[in-house]
């Protein structure tokens, strides 16, 4: 009888201790977690460090100038704001047309620190609040893998989310764009489902239609989810692992998200209306037949479960087959069958390029190449295969959401570039998997091989604590029949007692375990090496993170450098042009551009332009790349007749810069000629080569874009050396009868002309020069002169 005592003696100890570790790591996984915030917010600091605080990109501009409406106005006037300065002379209401969460964010983090007289500016708060939001993410990337994995591989996830270069391209300090906040409201609500569907609670699945709420706010990248989660609730119930927890993961996540969503103006009734949507209505009615059939199960017999269950299961089709039909109904009338541009992109990769130029012409929309694999993820590529292993010992619900997330994000991110921002989350969680899996093996290995090491000391603390505390309700439920018999016990009673004495002690538990992971352990001298090898990988990651936000992603786009041996060279030309327009036009002066750089225009020079990056009518944006690419005289009765007073290109042939008007002619040729058929490509190539050198069309050589991009480029170096092209222009010497040149900066980035007035009309002198002609072909035609006096 002494032996049993020592062990129920032993477990409270094994127990106490074990909580110890419990609260030490906790605490100490809290000051990780810390840190790492702090790290995410700090290596997003280099633009500001290195350059300025300022607003980067194009979009990030609008969203700046929506924020200060915000601010100034108030939130009734935001959701009722019509645009005149935009899409002149359709204009733009914002209200209905924005994902407000980027906007209603920031607006509100002002409002706070000026309640708390903190007086930051708007855009001091719109420059940081991408950084802030980096760190929340990585916290929200440690809930999500700590669920799946547990917390070990929470802390090293959240870790390399914190520095993975692919999502610090969107998210430095400038970076005011909608993925700032939509990829932390991405990461939550996938870990607030995952913390659903492994605690089966109603509160969590609340917050989880919450936080989708604020990812539909956020970012159009929203479907994403709402077909994420329906594909996984479809593989639990296909591979036979449906429980009450997966139906209040997904249940209530389409009703009352759905609900919420519907509630975001951008959105509205496209929550049921779209192609987009209509998987998680499906997989919906689908669960709810499974879940209908197993509560008939419970309930009645066998035999009548057989006839319940075809009854269930036919009327469960009939409804389907009805929901399809209908659906069917709603999107027969639309081209697309309801799908989007861009979702029909992501689906037929050739789409855009066949039908909708305007999506193809967006560099951000073309497949990303091997390099930038490397580039964005970098040894998470390699470490991705080894997490999706790893999540399959053993796999539970959570993990196979994992390996399905990151199956179709690969997938998505090969198709458009921008898309390896929603690839880096599922690349950082496997990877810390993968790494948390192997030092935890490798770290056992060399302490089971040290000398002196206890058997005691031989088991995980984690698991210790779960054999203990699994060996305490064996105990107590060992005493409950002693307490309790009766003189007939139960068959129910006897199969516990049975189950109990084949049950094997925890002490016994104990040292089966311990001598599996003795079995399992590597040899100490490969253990050793591949640890270092580890460590030598992670520190790889880290140096190029660090270069990645220092030098690839820091510089902003509206300012430019360049550095050569005399030095580092500052390019400010854009913000020049706009300023130049700011104080030397008038406040009503239309000016047209490539849609590129609308917001830009109108955030910072404050002037109303004909197209912007919105890109919501095909037919205006085709009217300005049939402008460009027509001859002078045509392009200037085109912009005249949009009331145009300037127009602005992009050149960088003599500095080198790459992303300027001439590379992007062609697409404007492509979107002008999907509308208006009398432009066409091949009239623009040369043997089917795009060329601006002597060999170049005719076509090409007059018209617009051409002429105001090199009109006088031959003054520069006498031979109109275009360092892009590399090549010398093929026309050089050229005069402009309908333009003028009235300012260019500096290093000829940007050139702005103004167009010339009509010439005067005066009827009278019409009307007399027409009479001579007229009297002097009837004079020759009758050979007799004209009396004058008559």
């Amino acid at each position: 009888m002494a032996a049993p005592e020592t062990s129920t003696a032993a477990v409270p100890t094994l127990y106490t201790n074990n909580t110890l570790r419990n609260a030490f790591g906790g605490v100490l996984s809290f000051f990780i977690l810390l840190l790492i915030g702090v790290l995410a917010f700090s290596i997003r600091l280099f633009s500001v460090i290195k350059y300025e605080s300022v607003i980067h990109e194009f979009d990030p501009y609008f969203n700046y100038r929506v924020t200060q409406f915000l601010t100034k106005k108030g939130i009734y006037d935001f959701w009722n704001w019509f645009d005149d300065r935009t899409w002149y002379p359709l204009g733009r209401v914002i209200g209905g047309t924005v994902y407000p969460g980027l906007t209603l964010t920031a607006g509100t983090i002002w409002w706070l620190l000026n309640s708390l007289n903190i007086p930051l500016s708007v855009e001091t708060v719109c420059v940081f609040t991408a950084p802030i939001f980096s760190a929340f993410a990585s916290w929200a990337t440690y809930l999500l893998t700590k669920e799946v994995k547990g917390a070990g591989a929470g802390l090293t996830a959240a870790a390399l989310l914190a520095m993975v270069p692919s999502y610090i391209s969107r998210s430095v300090a400038g970076s005011y764009d909608n993925e700032a906040v939509a990829i932390f409201a991405l990461i939550f609500t996938f870990s607030l489902y995952i913390k659903t569907l492994n605690t089966g609670s109603l509160f969590y699945a609340t917050l989880n239609s919450i936080a989708y709420f604020y990812m539909v706010c956020s970012w159009g990248g929203y479907t994403f989810i709402i077909n994420l989660i329906p594909m996984h609730v479809l593989l639990c119930i296909v591979t036979g692992r449906y429980s009450s927890r997966l139906y209040i993961a997904y249940a209530p996540l389409v009703v009352l998200g759905t609900l919420l969503a519907a509630l975001v103006p951008v959105v509205g009734f496209n929550a049921v209306m779209t192609s987009e949507h209509f998987a998680s209505f499906l997989v919906f009615i689908i669960i709810h037949v499974v879940a209908f059939v197993y509560y008939i199960k419970g309930i009645l017999s066998p035999k009548m479960f057989k006839v319940a269950v075809t009854l269930v299961v036919s009327v469960g089709l009939a409804v389907c087959c009805a929901v399809i039909a209908v659906l069917i109904a709603l999107v027969a009338s639309s081209p697309t069958k309801g799908w989007s541009g861009r979702s029909l992109s992501l689906l037929d990769p050739t789409y855009a390029s066949k039908y909708i130029p305007i999506i193809a012409s967006v560099s951000e929309h073309q497949p990303p190449t091997w390099p930038s694999y490397f580039m964005d993820i970098n040894v998470l590529a390699f470490l991705v295969p080894a997490g999706i292993i790893a999540c399959f010992l053993p796999l539970t619900d959570a993990s196979s959401f994992v390996v399905l997330y990151i199956a179709t994000s690969v997938y998505f991110s090969g198709v458009m570039v921008r898309l390896m921002l929603v690839l880096a989350p599922a690349a950082c969680i496997t990877s810390g998997i993968a790494l948390s899996d192997a030092f935890d093996v490798l770290t056992r290995s060399i302490k089971f091989q040290l000398p002196g090491v206890s058997s005691d000391a031989e088991v995980d603390e984690g698991e210790t604590n779960s054999d203990t505390t699994e060996a305490r309700n064996d105990e107590v439920k060992a005493e409950k029949p002693e307490e309790k018999s009766k003189d007939r016990p139960s068959k129910k009673s006897k199969k516990k007692e049975r189950e109990h004495v084949e049950k094997p002690s925890a002490k016994a538990k104990v040292k089966t375990k311990a001598e599996k992971k003795r079995l399992l352990a590597l040899p100490l001298e490969a253990s050793v090496v591949s640890l270092l090898l580890l460590i030598v990988l992670g520190a790889f990651y880290v140096v190029h993170c660090v270069w990645a936000a220092a030098e690839a992603y820091s510089a902003p786009s509206i300012v430019l450098t360049s550095r050569t041996r005399d030095g580092l060279h500052v390019f400010d030309d854009f913000r020049e042009a706009y300023a130049w327009l700011r104080h030397n036009t008038d406040v009503d002066d239309k000016v047209a551009s490539w849609w590129d750089y609308g917001y830009q225009t109108t955030a910072m020079a404050n002037r109303t332009v004909i197209v912007d990056n919105n890109t919501w009518n095909n037919t205006h944006i085709a009217t300005v790349g049939t402008a460009m690419s027509s001859p002078e005289k045509a392009a200037w009765e085109i912009f005249h007749s949009l009331d145009v007073k300037y127009v602005l290109v992009v050149f960088g042939g003599l500095i080198g810069y790459p992303s300027d008007d001439i590379n992007k002619f062609l697409w404007m040729v492509r979107i002008g000629g999907g509308v208006f058929p009398h432009i066409k490509e091949p009239d623009y190539l040369r043997d089917g080569q795009y060329r601006i050198d002597s060999q170049a069309t005719p076509t090409m050589l007059n018209c617009l874009m051409y002429k105001l991009s090199y009109y006088r480029f031959v003054e520069t170096d006498g031979k109109a050396y275009d360092r892009v092209r590399r090549t010398e222009i093929g026309k050089k010497y050229f005069k402009l009868t309908h333009f003028e040149e009235v300012f260019t900066t500096h290093h000829w980035m940007v050139r702005i002309y103004k167009l010339k007035a009509p010439k005067n009309r005066i009827r009278g002198k019409t009307m007399k020069s027409k009479s001579k002609t007229s009297s002097t072909s009837s004079s020759k035609r009758s050979g007799t002169k004209r009396n004058p006096w008559l």
